[in-house]
C-alpha cells in the first residue's frame, strides 16, 4: 500500500465518522422523541382506565405497546450507529498503525 492510498483511506474514515457523529445525533434525538411519546400515550391511557392500579398499570402498558416498541427500534438505531463509529474508529487506528510502520521502514 502506498503512503498516498493510506492518506486517502484516512482521509475517506474521518469523512464517514464526520456523517456517523450526525447520525448518532440523529438517531439520539429520535430516541427522545419516542421516549416522550411512549410516556405521553402511556399516562394518558393510565388516567383514562378504569380499575385497580394494577388494572390499569396493565392497560396502559398495552395501550402504549406501539409506542414503546418503536421506542425499542429507536435504542437499536442509536446502539447500531454508536457500533459502526467504533468500528471506523478501529479502522483509523489501523491505517494509523500502517502508516507508522510504511514510514518507520522507509528511515530504514
Amino acid at each position: 500500500m502506498l503512503p498516498s492510498e493510506i492518506v486517502k483511506g484516512l482521509q475517506e474514515l474521518t469523512a464517514m465518522t464526520r456523517k456517523g457523529v450526525e447520525a448518532l445525533f440523529e438517531a439520539e434525538t429520535e430516541l427522545a422523541d419516542a421516549e416522550r411519546d411512549l410516556d405521553v400515550i402511556e399516562a394518558k391511557a393510565f388516567i383514562e382506565a378504569q380499575g385497580t392500579v394494577a388494572d390499569r398499570q396493565a392497560l396502559a402498558r398495552l395501550e402504549a405497546s406501539d409506542a414503546r416498541w418503536h421506542r425499542d427500534v429507536c435504542k437499536a438505531k442509536v446502539n447500531r450507529v454508536k457500533t459502526k463509529l467504533k468500528g471506523l474508529e478501529g479502522e483509523i487506528m489501523a491505517n494509523a498503525t500502517m502508516s507508522k510502520i510504511m514510514q518507520a521502514e522507509m528511515k530504514l
